[in-house]
């Protein structure tokens, strides 16, 4: 009986050390791809020269028909004006960027010199958050005031987002608007808001969850490499008694 349960401990313990193991793992993993998937200034590449893509969709939100469109609008009003709209979509900053100091960096870092960022403006989402922010250049202010581009960022593209994270309709009604503006033509202005009763989210957005679930497993993981052996060594105790 003494060696049977020799064998059952060491089998036990080896049982436990596994659970453990994997334990640390799936929390590693964890740890590890958050930065990962975290976009920093120094991930997006330099314009190219002539580029009249207007649409870098690092967060994969917007549909190919959408993007599409926006594209064809977008250029027709570079080559109508020469006023240039670029939209750029993230799904996660580094820790301590905010969407603010992002779209700042990147707005310099395409457009280095005040005569290259007089007629461009730049907008970008945090997909995750839902943040956005707009930076505009000097010579388009005064047709796009710092008031109505705010606005654009602020209520055009975040309240379809409120509605349901429409984000095809949000980039869609931010373009028509920006271009209405920047030919001349009167702001629409903002879209109205559904006077509906604002039942909060009870529910998390995949992103916010996947953490969450990676710790309910190692929690549940670490338990189990606890209370499995206790269970086990008290059950042959009674056993061998």
């Amino acid at each position: 009986m003494r060696q049977f349960l020799t064998q059952v401990f060491r089998r036990i313990k080896f049982q436990t050390r596994l659970i453990v193991a994997i334990a640390l793992m799936v929390l590693a993993t964890q740890l590890i791809a958050a930065p990962v998937n975290a976009t920093g200034v120094y991930q997006i590449p330099n314009l190219a020269a002539g580029d009249r893509n207007w649409i870098l969709d690092k967060a994969e939100i917007l549909s190919r028909l959408t993007e599409g469109q926006i594209n064809t609008e977008l250029d027709k009003l570079a080559n109508d004006t020469g006023n240039q709209v670029r939209f750029v979509t993230i799904r996660h900053l580094d820790y301590g960027e905010t969407v603010e100091s992002f779209t700042n960096q990147l707005f310099e870092k395409w457009f280095p010199t005040p005569e290259a960022q007089a007629n461009q403006i730049l907008l970008v989402i945090d997909s995750v958050t839902n943040n956005t922010a707009i930076r505009t250049g000097e010579k388009v202010k005064s047709i796009l005031s710092d008031e109505i581009a705010n606005s654009i960022a602020q209520e055009t593209v975040l309240v379809p987002l409120k509605e349901g994270d429409k984000y095809n309709q949000a980039f869609s009604d931010a373009g028509d608007r920006l271009i209405a503006v920047l030919t001349g033509e009167p702001d629409p202005g903002p879209p109205e808001v559904k006077d509906t009763v604002n039942v909060e989210r009870t529910f998390k957005k995949a992103e916010e969850t996947d953490t969450g679930n990676a710790t309910i497993w190692v929690v549940g993981l670490l338990l189990a490499a606890t209370v499995i052996p206790m269970v086990t060594y008290f059950f042959y105790q009674g056993f061998s008694g």
